[in-house]
C-alpha cells in the first residue's frame, strides 16, 4: 500500500490535485482519499455527501472526511479514561478540575490528527493508495513531527519512571513488604501498568514513524505562480526535511498564460529549494468528471502516474 499526503498553502489547491489524483489511480487501482482539512471541500468536489466514514464513489474510488472537533474530543475523552484509570489512587485531588481545562491544551488538534491517520493506514489494508488531503502548512508540519518529538519524550519518561520503580524498590526493601491494598506503584518493571502503555507507545509511533519515513510514503507539495505561496513553500520544505519525511513531487496549480513568467520563476526556485523533485504544471481549467461539471482541474501530465 503507498501512502500519499498532499500539503500546501491555503487555497493553492490541495484538495483538488488529491481529488484528481485519486480519481486517475483509481482507473487501475483501489483507492482511499481522506479529507483532515477543517475546511473539507472533498464532497463539493465530487458532489456528493460525505460524513465522517468511508462513502463509496466508484468501485475502485472511496471517500472520507475527518471531522477534526469530533475526533478531538473522542482522542481528549480516550486519554481523560486512561489517565483515570492509571491514577485511580490520586482521587482525592479532584482531578476533573485539571481534565476539564485539557481540552484547550496545545497539541490536541494535532495528536487527534495522528491517531486518525495511524487507525487509517492499519485498518485501511486492502486499499492499494490511500490519499490523505491535509490542512494548510502550520497544522500539518506540527502533526507530522508528532512521531519524532513523542518518541523523545516518551524515551524520557520510561527513564523517569524505571528511576520511580527503583528507588521504590529500595524503599521496599528497607521497610519490609507492603500491603498490597496501600500499594501505589509496582516494583517490577513487567508489573508496572505505566511503563508497560509507555512501552506500547514508543512502539507503535515508531512503527507509524517508519511507515511516515518509508518507501511506500510520499509528500506532495502544491503551491502556485505567486511569491507568497513560494515563501511558504519553502518553509514546508526544509520542515519535511528536517523532519526526514519523503517530499516526491511538485505541483505548481492554477497556471495560466497571464503568469506564465511567474510561473517559470517560481519553477525555478523550487527546483533549487528541493532538488531533483519533479515539477507537475496544471493549467486552470475545468473538465467533466461522469458527466457532471465540477471543480477538478485538467492535468496535462497525468500525476499518477508518477506513483503507478
Amino acid at each position: 500500500m503507498k501512502i500519499l499526503f498532499f500539503t500546501g498553502k491555503g487555497g493553492v489547491g490541495k484538495s483538488t490535485m488529491a481529488a484528481s489524483t485519486a480519481w486517475q489511480l483509481s482507473q487501475k487501482k483501489r483507492v482511499l482519499i481522506v479529507s483532515l482539512d477543517p475546511a473539507h471541500n472533498l464532497g463539493d468536489i465530487f458532489g456528493v455527501t460525505i460524513k465522517d466514514e468511508k462513502t463509496p464513489f466508484t468501485e475502485g474510488l472511496s471517500l472520507k472526511e475527518v471531522d477534526l472537533r469530533k475526533l478531538s474530543k473522542e482522542y481528549l475523552k480516550r486519554e481523560i479514561n486512561v489517565l483515570t484509570d492509571t491514577y485511580r489512587y490520586l482521587q482525592t485531588l479532584n482531578l476533573d478540575n485539571y481534565f476539564s481545562v485539557l481540552k484547550y491544551s496545545p497539541g490536541i488538534e494535532e495528536y487527534a490528527l495522528l491517531t486518525s491517520i495511524e487507525k487509517t493506514i492499519r485498518e485501511e489494508n486492502d486499499f492499494d493508495f490511500i490519499l490523505f488531503d491535509t490542512p494548510p502548512t502550520g497544522l500539518t508540519l506540527r502533526f507530522l513531527a508528532l512521531p519524532s518529538i513523542t518518541i523523545t519524550w516518551i524515551d524520557r519518561l520510561i527513564q523517569i519512571r524505571r528511576t520511580i520503580l527503583e528507588k521504590r524498590h529500595t524503599i521496599h526493601r528497607l521497610r519490609g513488604p507492603l500491603d498490597d491494598k496501600e500499594t501505589i506503584l509496582d516494583y517490577k518493571e513487567e508489573d508496572d501498568d505505566v511503563l508497560k502503555r509507555l512501552q506500547r507507545l514508543n512502539d507503535n509511533y515508531q512503527s507509524l514513524n517508519a511507515v511516515l519515513q518509508g518507501e511506500n510514503s510520499s509528500v506532495i507539495l502544491v503551491y502556485n505562480p505567486d511569491i507568497l505561496s513560494l515563501r511558504e513553500s519553502g518553509r514546508l520544505i526544509e520542515g519535511l526535511h528536517d523532519l526526514n519525511l519523503p517530499l516526491r513531487l511538485l505541483i505548481n496549480n492554477k497556471v495560466t498564460q497571464e503568469n506564465e513568467g511567474m510561473s517559470n520563476y517560481v519553477d525555478q526556485r523550487m527546483g533549487q529549494m528541493a532538488r531533483g523533485i519533479a515539477i507537475k504544471r496544471v493549467s486552470l481549467s475545468k473538465v467533466l468528471l461522469d458527466g457532471k461539471e465540477n471543480k477538478l482541474y485538467d492535468v496535462e501530465e497525468d500525476v499518477a502516474s508518477v506513483f503507478l
